[in-house]
């Protein structure tokens, strides 16, 4: 009868619209078209209601494809008060609805911290908590990247996933034959633990590190990183966390990981070292006993850029703590690794982070001081406090990393280079090393009169009474009186004049 055709027409108009949205959707190259056609999303709002189960779901993928691309879409679906429709109808509809509205939330809270309240506030996270209840892996997966775009904002948002009750259930899903939920869920539980102490403790007292530390040598690599980015997140807050990780015997097993073909698996791994010996001595000699530093060394002289940072950072946080273990650093050939470091790497966040490391190598004896001062690094280091373009931090790092290591060098050849071109502040430093090492050691004051060191000292220009004139004076009186006149700016024209004016008798 032609009544049921126009019924019929009308539904395959509907299916039509909803279909060809949800396909130009997917595109990111129609987006800002679909933005400016006359109100996309509250054509399709609607829709999320029809009687058809299959417009309705296929209005919430459109939907969700529209504010995954385009935050300003986002808003709309907010705006429209899609969300509450969305998150009324999950509960009892099917699951493939249910994926679908778990894709919306997390295409809107993927934006800000803003979208993402919304989605609380809507009672989101509860509605996603209970999808991780469902026996449908997919559902399981949509939901819990959600509760990760949430999770991953702010620590009050974090708050809400947890007082939700959903940590036992990630941890449930960690156990999980589908890999992609696995990975999920180790990617959820670190973007949980990473704000405060108190909500990397909340996932730990549901025993996390014993499920994420029985994973860290499985086979997928995507799931291997999100492990390792969920301990080092669950470390770094204390020092009892630190020692929980290392009590479940993650180490020496994550050692072998830093050798993965993964770049991120890597970079994981290193991290996590650095988070864990930055507490403690004794955490820092566990992971040194393990042989650490050999496979951070190793490391670094394999990999360039920021994969480099963890490591290098781990070996300062291990050279800080004592001079054993600084010794411990330089006896693993880790001080020509990191000043290759500071010299091939190009950024300055990673060079500030070389200096700091070599100058926490050798800040502890003479020793120490002269391994870090033979690998040439102090005229470098000097370069860049000098530089006008490096960064405030690079610069910084830098001047206290050369104060660090000169302060406690007497290897009088690697200070040379610094007398002629350090500005007063750093040649205060570099000649009270003189001062202290000339008068015992004669040696020394011939070397450094012949390589020219004592000319140089006299052109010095010193306020009288400062403490760079005391070290001048300190270091002249290690020489005869004829001596440190010849090597005076003017002394020797002024003798050549004295010849002139000498007429014959």
């Amino acid at each position: 009868h032609q009544c049921f055709t126009v019924f019929e027409q009308y539904q395959k108009s509907r299916m039509q619209f909803v279909q060809s949205v949800a396909t130009l959707a997917s595109s990111p190259q129609n987006i800002e078209i679909l933005q400016s056609a006359e109100g996309v999303v509250s054509l399709l709002r609607p829709l999320m209601l029809d009687v058809v189960p299959s417009i309705q779901q296929t209005a919430a993928l459109a939907l969700g494809r529209l504010a995954e691309h385009s935050q300003a879409l986002a808003e709309a679906v907010v705006k429209e008060d899609i969300l509450p429709v969305l998150i009324r109808s999950l509960v009892e509809e099917n699951r493939f609805y249910k994926k679908t509205a778990a894709f919306v939330m997390r295409a809107v809270a993927k934006h800000s911290p803003e979208l993402s309240q919304a989605v609380v506030s809507c009672g989101g996270v509860g509605t996603l908590v209970l999808c991780l209840e469902e026996l449908d892996p997919g559902v399981k997966e949509a939901a819990t990247w959600a509760l990760s775009c949430i999770a991953r904002h702010s620590e009050s948002l974090s708050q809400v996933v947890v007082d939700a009750g959903a940590v036992p259930l990630l941890l449930l899903c960690l156990k999980e034959p589908e890999m992609s939920l696995k990975r999920m869920a180790a990617a959820t539980l670190s973007d949980i633990c990473k704000h405060t102490l108190e909500l990397a403790q909340a996932v730990v007292d549901h025993c996390a590190i014993t499920h994420l530390s029985q994973l860290i040598l499985h086979k997928d690599t995507k799931l291997k990183r999100h492990v390792f980015s969920a301990l080092s997140q669950i470390s770094k807050h204390s020092i009892d966390l630190a020692e929980m990780v290392v009590v479940a015997e993650v180490f020496p097993a994550a050692l072998a990981c830093l050798r993965d073909p993964d770049e991120h698996v890597r970079k994981n791994v290193a991290t996590l070292m650095r988070e864990v010996v930055k507490h403690s001595i004794e955490l820092a000699q566990v992971i040194v006993n393990c042989g650490g530093l050999a496979a951070v060394i190793d490391n670094l002289s394999n990999c360039r850029g920021n994969e480099r940072l963890p490591g290098i950072m781990m070996l300062g946080y291990v050279a800080a703590h004592s001079e054993n273990l600084a010794m411990a650093v330089i006896l693993s050939k880790g001080v020509p690794q990191l000043a290759q470091c500071l010299f091939e790497e190009t950024e300055d966040h990673i060079r500030g982070a070389s200096a700091w490391s070599l100058g926490l190598v050798g800040c502890h004896t003479s020793e120490h001081a002269k391994t870090v001062a033979l690998s040439n690094v102090l005229p470098k280091l000097l370069e860049f406090y000098m530089d006008t373009s490096s960064s405030d931090d690079l610069k910084e790092k830098s001047k206290r990393a050369l104060k660090n290591i000169v302060q406690y060098c007497t290897h009088l050849t690697a200070l040379e280079p610094l007398l002629y071109v350090a500005p007063n502040n750093i040649l205060k430093h570099v000649l009270y090393q003189y001062s202290k090492v000339l008068p015992y050691d004669g040696k020394a004051r011939r070397v450094f009169v012949t390589s020219g060191g004592l000319k140089r000292v006299q052109e010095i220009q010193a306020d009288p009474g400062s403490t760079l004139q005391e070290y001048i004076s300190s270091i002249n009186s290690c020489f005869s009186e004829d001596i440190v006149k010849y090597y005076t700016p003017g002394y020797v024209s002024d003798l050549l004049d004295q010849m002139e004016d000498l007429s014959p008798a």
